[in-house]
């Protein structure tokens, strides 16, 4: 391997550091003072460009409030996405996008249970609408009153 190219493990672990950072509203420059170490620093991290050390990796953790192990998983739902033809890859990237969070932030506002589940039943619904027909579904153009 290349000693140039980060190794795949601290890019995903780092990237993992970077959708934790975003899920909580937190900026480089927070977590970088939290640690004790520059915002340069957090970035190498969350490139992997440097490994993060187990102590530090600790540390974060307790930032974070997760257990070092959040770091390691593919994602919290672990095998059910699997066979569903998704990149964990594609999933990481969309909650870490503006409207992969906002989206996340608004759905953890919502305190009924039976809501939440109608949300996932219709997005469920819409993707399966969608796989079927093979092109995005057109809709009616928006009626205001």
């Amino acid at each position: 391997m290349n000693k140039k190219t980060p190794n795949p493990i601290d890019v995903f672990v780092g990237s993992r550091v970077r959708l934790r950072r975003l899920m909580v509203g937190m900026s480089q420059e927070a977590l970088a003072d939290r640690l004790g170490v520059t915002f340069q620093q957090v970035q190498k991290y969350e490139k992997g460009t440097n490994r993060i050390s187990a102590s530090r990796l600790q540390a974060i953790s307790d930032v974070f409030r997760v257990p070092p192990s959040f770091f390691f998983q593919d994602d919290d739902t672990a095998g059910a996405t699997t066979g569903a033809g998704h990149d964990t890859g594609d999933v990481s990237t969309f909650v870490s996008s503006k409207e992969g969070l906002d989206l996340n932030r608004a759905f953890l506002k919502i305190e009924d249970a039976g809501v939440r589940k109608s949300i996932i039943s219709l997005a469920t619904a819409l993707s399966k609408a969608s796989e079927l027909s093979g092109e995005r579904v057109e809709t009616a153009p928006e009626q205001r009153i």
